[in-house]
């Protein structure tokens, strides 16, 4: 007699409720059981090891850097780093999505430009956003514009070949039904198909942020004063891991905040659009 698979196992395996949460948070629970276990081995052979501090280290690192004011800088240095970061961040993508978009769209429906722009956007596309940084950082400087330019060409050129195939896939039933209705051009792709393509911007924006965090983190470390970046590449040359895994865990709480509230606002003000997707 073949025995059952378990129930959350199996190509349609529908767990309860209490059985997906209970996964959800498993690795989560071994991965900090590994970490806890490990930091207690190593502080009890040497109470001076950095490698991996104990949670009581790093407790004492958060209030020095989340709830106490620097003495150097006058700030407390979490919550300052976090709005540096952030607004590079928010201008470098906010400008990617703007001109993606745009860009994209037009494209998409617009032979003409797509022949004119589709072969360029796909190489800017295929440079390495990190080897140029340097001539970024020659061309326009090491403050606030050089970082977000790296954000920008990191991320826009992916944006826009995103919109643009999606733009293809508008059935070409509705733009002639909307022609023949005495709609313009103009009036077919910024009234007819643009509000269908806003909800898979969001969604592309979604999937680059982490590409988007990359190219922060790795300009701030080169050239910054302030930033999450920065502080980790400043606090290694003390071995000072008990900050570094404070800033690496706050960047994945602050990139997966932002992750869930997108999904959640496309969810929320899009309904017809991939109401089934989990991803």
């Amino acid at each position: 007699m073949q025995s059952k698979p378990p129930k959350f196992l199996g190509l349609h395996a529908d767990p309860p409720t209490g059985l997906r949460i209970l996964l959800a948070v498993l690795p989560f629970i071994l991965l900090f059981s590994v970490y806890l276990v490990a930091s207690n081995m190593r502080y009890a052979e040497n109470p001076q090891d950095k490698l991996l501090p104990t949670v009581s280290k790093i407790g004492k690192a958060f209030k020095k850097v989340a709830l106490e004011t620097d003495r150097r800088s006058g700030t407390i240095l979490l919550w300052s780093d976090t709005r540096a970061s952030l607004k590079r961040l928010v201008i470098g993508m906010g400008a990617a999505a703007i001109v993606g978009f745009l860009l994209g769209l037009n494209m998409g429906m617009l032979p003409g430009l797509r022949y004119l722009g589709l072969s360029f956007v796909t190489f800017i596309a295929n440079i390495p956003p990190l080897a140029i940084l340097p001539i970024l950082f020659i061309s326009f400087g090491v403050d606030e514009v050089g970082k977000t330019m790296l954000i920008f060409l990191g991320t826009f050129p992916l944006i826009a070949r995103d919109i643009y195939l999606a733009a293809g896939k508008i059935p070409r039933e509705n733009i002639v039904k909307a022609l023949t209705l005495g709609a313009s051009q103009p009036g077919v792709i910024y009234r007819v198909v643009y509000p269908q393509i806003i909800p898979r911007l969001i969604d592309t924006v979604r999937l680059s942020l982490g590409a988007a965090w990359l190219f922060l983190i790795a300009s701030e470390a080169i050239a910054s004063q302030d930033g999450l970046g920065y502080r980790i590449f400043l606090v290694r040359r003390y071995l000072s891991m008990d900050v570094i895994i404070i800033y690496v865990a706050w960047i994945t709480g602050l990139a997966y905040c932002l992750d869930l509230g997108l999904r959640w606002w496309v969810a929320y003000r899009y309904p017809w659009y991939n109401p089934t997707s989990d991803g």
